[in-house]
């Protein structure tokens, strides 16, 4: 049975199959969407582990095994590289990510730049830079533009994924969150975006996808990355607000450097 821009395969055996993937929070909605269409389409199961890019890679090192290293951004990817855990044939862009601040519904503090978040009594979370895509990049936007030695003191809150980032808006644990646009889509009823200067974001991201060397279902792993790439997993993607194209993120921070990785 053939989908747009992907050729569907059966099992050929009584049992079902799996594999497993290591991924960054910063995909978490998209992934689970499409990881539960994929089995449904193909019988596989998909299992997704979540968690800072970081420390699914560390597990990932440390287990030996795992079919997909999945993290939220280019950053992680190249750490996997250098570090000969994913097979760099395999290493493929899924979708681009960039920064924003993300409030609380209503923005009660009425944030309207980076530059507020360095005013008194404002709580600011950001993701734990040492583990966190998303956490890193805060750090660097802020330092960037010379605010972060002012806006230090206010942050309050080190999240341990991109996922409990972008929870600290929803709950209101924090008057702003630096974190992915996307935040804002996966809880549109609970939180605002405040978009931040195009001229002052350093840095913008992609979602990699690799085979990991542990693997031993390389072709299923090949075959998940393959429907993830394509028109009818990109789709997934796009419901949640993330971008499909360095053109379109450009559009949204002209100035800002893509790492680039080989293989991808």
């Amino acid at each position: 049975m053939a989908a747009t821009g992907f050729v569907y395969y059966s099992l050929t055996n009584q049992n079902p199959q799996k594999i497993v993937a290591f991924c960054g929070s910063a995909g978490k909605p998209a992934l689970e969407a499409a990881a539960e269409k994929y089995e449904e389409k193909t019988g596989i199961k998909v299992e997704l582990n979540f968690g800072g890019s970081g420390t699914m890679l560390s597990k990932m090192k440390m287990s030996k095994k795992g079919d997909l290293y999945i993290p939220g951004s280019p950053d992680y990817m190249v750490r996997a590289i250098e570090d000969n855990v994913v097979l760099l044939a395999w290493v493929k862009k899924i979708a681009y990510v960039v920064p924003a601040i993300i409030t609380p519904k209503n923005n009660p503090k009425n944030v309207t730049s980076l530059e507020d978040l360095a005013k008194k009594d404002m709580k600011v979370g950001i993701g734990e830079p040492e583990s966190v895509c998303v956490g890193e990049y805060a750090v660097e936007i802020l330092k960037v533009n010379d605010l972060f030695d002012e806006t230090e003191k206010n942050i309050t809150v080190h999240a341990k994924s991109c996922s409990d980032t972008a929870s600290l808006a929803v709950i209101g644990k924090v008057d702003a969150v630096i974190g992915w646009r996307v935040f804002h889509h996966w809880n549109p009823e609970k939180t605002e975006i405040v978009h931040i200067d195009p001229y002052k974001i350093p840095k913008i991201a992609f979602i990699p996808a690799a085979v990991s060397k542990y693997t031993e279902s390389k072709k299923e792993a090949q075959k998940f990355i393959e429907y993830l790439v394509s028109p009818t997993g990109n789709q997934f993607f796009h419901r949640y607000g993330y971008i499909a194209t360095e053109n379109e993120a450009r559009e949204l921070a002209p100035n800002a450097k893509i790492l680039k990785i080989a293989g991808g």
